[in-house]
């Protein structure tokens, strides 16, 4: 890695740099990507962060999930500081950063960026010049019937053409390629855990389309009649459609994009309304959304029961998800992970998103607790849900804590949503508990989940800042936990849906799998806690016990 950072140091005087920025997103500003340019040379494997490489010292700002894998993966050579304070920093002052314009949004630089320094675009990617990424990009879009969204393309196009209208505009410019695949009703196999279909489409306030994209992954799209192959254009044509402006999303256009529309089109800066849509999952996306835990639900307690009831000697922690990994195999509708599994155990449950590998895992012992957080995409539906175990007795310390990350997560689940109805409030509800015994945890309660697309996606989430109103159709993770440095982690986790009966707002678990009562200490429990486990168990049962054998049955018959 430091030979890189020193070919990377070395084209500093080329390009009249002081310094290199290197984000994690890609040019889609994807979560999960192919192409991991920040790996490339700081050796962190986390799903956010920046570094900055100068002249004579290289920093890594990442956010409170990942301090300490940050600190095991590129501590050597970076030093790391928290993303907040990339704010108001001033380590850059008087000096020159280069950046690839195509992976920074305006929005970013204001805020990270321009307080001190003066930023230079460069157009070629000085990591690509170091490591040449090899991603096949053939896998064909394909199309998803209304029977599976339950919302036809055309309806989708009359919300964006009515909010086209509402802001006079003639154009809205899609550059989150999850935002294009809710529009069409497609999918694809560009992300590594995600079916995204890497593209952007461009809507006019007529309905008109016109999809950026290969050509040769729309052949499908083609042949069925979803998409005109005159509907699918190349950068240069952009400046050929006729009319006065365009909306950009401010979180997604990047500077390249930006820079090439604003060229000839006036351009308003607003928030993707497709997020928002996205959203609110109608009936159809739910009842998909609902099979697929169900299935997954049966796969994880299988998992559950084999850990804790099977005679094992020397199990690491790969080869306990790679178990986890056969169970969801079993089930034809299932297709990949959502995300890559989090199986840590003893101390190494205490790194947010601890990723085991082969040549470093620990063997998971009777006496430490197991961290296991992962989730799955099925025709049709995302999953994610961590669940914590034991395998012997506990000290008191450890179930008190334990049950104290269950009472928020029960407080988080039964939330009276037209009382406490954003994130923000909601957020409070689960770090209560811990509180009172002056413990947090340094991440969010619960983010939002799209339908068979990104595991995490907004703007809904359960967090200290989010104040975005929860509606009926939204799903959120319910996930609070608490992190003991080189001892332990616990986390408990459950997707929710929001539902409406009557005139009463609610969430309802999506999760159907049992949580570890060997860690529960009952007289910290009220007994409204006590009866919801009780009819939470009762219904993952009721739900899932036809896919289980005898003794599984068994073994989940006994925590109702």
């Amino acid at each position: 890695m430091t030979s890189k950072i020193k070919i990377l140091r070395n084209k500093f005087k080329k390009y009249k740099i002081d310094g290199y920025v290197v984000p994690k997103n890609d040019d889609y500003f994807t979560e999960y990507s192919k192409v991991n340019r920040l790996k490339v040379i700081s050796n962190f494997s986390g799903s956010a962060g920046f570094a900055i490489i100068l002249k004579n010292k290289n920093y890594l700002f990442v956010d409170g999930r990942y301090t300490i894998q940050s600190q095991i993966e590129s501590g050597k050579n970076f030093k790391i500081i928290g993303i907040e304070k990339l704010i108001n920093c001033n380590l850059f002052k008087n000096i020159t950063l280069g950046i690839d314009p195509r992976l920074f949004t305006y929005k970013q630089i204001k805020k990270f960026f321009l307080k001190f320094n003066y930023i230079k675009f460069i157009n070629e990617n000085l990591i690509d010049q170091i490591k040449k990424f090899k991603v096949v990009d053939t896998h064909p879009f394909f199309h998803l019937n209304e029977n599976i969204v339950g919302e036809s393309q055309n309806s989708k196009l009359n919300k964006i053409s009515r909010f086209l209208k509402k802001n006079e505009s003639d154009y809205l410019f899609i550059s989150a390629p999850e935002n294009v695949a809710w529009t069409l009703n497609i999918r694809g196999k560009d992300g590594p855990n995600t079916p995204m279909p890497n593209s952007r489409l461009i809507v006019s306030r007529t309905k008109k389309i016109y999809l950026i994209a290969n050509k040769i992954k729309c052949k499908k799209l083609i042949n069925q009649k979803i998409i005109n192959s005159n509907q699918i254009i190349n950068l240069k044509e952009i400046s050929k459609l006729k009319g006065k402006s365009f909306i950009v999303d401010i979180n997604t256009c990047s500077i390249y994009f930006e820079n090439l529309i604003k060229s000839k089109f006036k351009i308003k800066k607003k928030e993707d309304p497709i997020y928002y849509f996205k959203s609110i999952k109608n009936k159809t996306e739910i009842s998909h959304m609902i099979k697929s835990h169900i299935f997954d639900g049966a796969a994880l307690t299988k998992f559950l029961y084999w850990m804790k009831n099977t005679n094992k000697k020397n199990i690491t922690e790969v080869q306990a998800q790679n178990k986890l990994e056969k169970f969801r195999k079993q089930n034809k509708n299932y297709l990949y992970p959502s995300f890559d599994t989090i199986a840590g155990t003893g101390k190494n449950g205490a790194i947010v998103h601890y990723r085991a590998r082969p040549d470093n895992c620990r063997i998971i012992r009777k006496k430490d607790i197991f961290l296991c957080d992962s989730g799955g995409q099925y025709k049709y539906g995302t999953t994610d849900v961590t669940r914590t175990l034991c395998f012997s007795k506990q000290s008191q310390n450890i179930k008190n804590i334990y049950t104290k990350v269950l009472k928020g997560h029960i407080a988080v689940a039964t939330t009276d949503l037209k009382k406490d109805n954003i994130g923000q409030k909601i957020d409070i509800r689960a770090r209560k508990f811990l509180k009172r015994s002056k413990l947090d945890y340094a991440h969010g309660t619960g983010h939002g989940v799209g339908f068979f697309l990104n595991v995490h996606e907004g703007p809904q989430s359960i967090s200290k800042i989010n104040k975005v109103k929860i509606k009926e159709g939204m799903i959120l993770s319910n996930e609070p936990g608490f992190y003991k440095k080189d001892k332990f982690g616990i986390r408990i986790e459950n997707l929710v849906y929001v539902k409406r009966q009557n005139k009463r707002l609610f969430f309802e678990n999506l999760t159907t799998a049992p949580f570890e009562k060997d860690l529960i200490n009952f007289n910290l429990l009220t007994n409204f806690e006590k009866n919801y486990l009780f009819k939470y168990h009762l219904n993952v049962y009721s739900k899932i016990s036809k896919y289980l054998n005898s003794n599984e049955k068994k073994w989940l018959a006994s925590l109702i």
